[in-house]
């Protein structure tokens, strides 16, 4: 039974402790390290000239895993699209999830592997985040916010 918990996103991850600690470890910064998202900051600092365009989108799809994607593929899709759209080169964003109590951690790591993918076909990187954990039934599975910068 503790092997099937051990794969199972509980309420805990999302308490600021130890185990929120090793969800960011394993899950974000395993696939999307870079030097500022890897500070850990509450807010990333980057250094820009000229004019930006700034866009954010949700995402709520189900199931989370479909022909030719996944919730996480098409968070950054969308987002990078809504920057080009504009006229502008996408740099940075930042991905939030809303994460359903119980969902596999094998799941939640091939979205964010999925992310990260997609992330460097596009040529941006996801420079902050946030992570919220909801009591089972509260969410379905898995909820994605982005917001871009180009």
């Amino acid at each position: 039974m503790e092997e099937i918990l051990e794969d199972k996103i509980l309420l805990a991850h999302g308490s600021g402790g130890e185990l929120a600690h090793e969800l960011i470890e394993k899950s974000f910064l395993k696939s999307l390290a870079n030097p500022v998202l890897a500070k850990l900051d509450d807010s990333a600092v980057i250094d820009f000239s000229g004019r930006l365009a700034f866009t954010t989108d949700s995402y709520v799809v189900s199931p989370i895993f479909f022909p030719g994607g996944d919730i996480g593929k098409l968070a950054v899709c969308g987002t990078v699209n809504d920057l080009a759209m504009s006229g502008a080169k996408p740099l940075y964003l930042s991905l939030s999830f809303i994460i359903e109590e119980g969902l596999p951690q094998s799941e939640l790591n091939r979205i964010v592997d999925s992310v990260h993918k997609a992330a460097q076909e596009a040529g941006v990187e996801i420079i902050t985040g946030d992570t919220k954990i909801v009591h089972r039934g509260s969410a379905d599975k898995l909820f994605v916010n982005t917001a871009g910068v180009g």
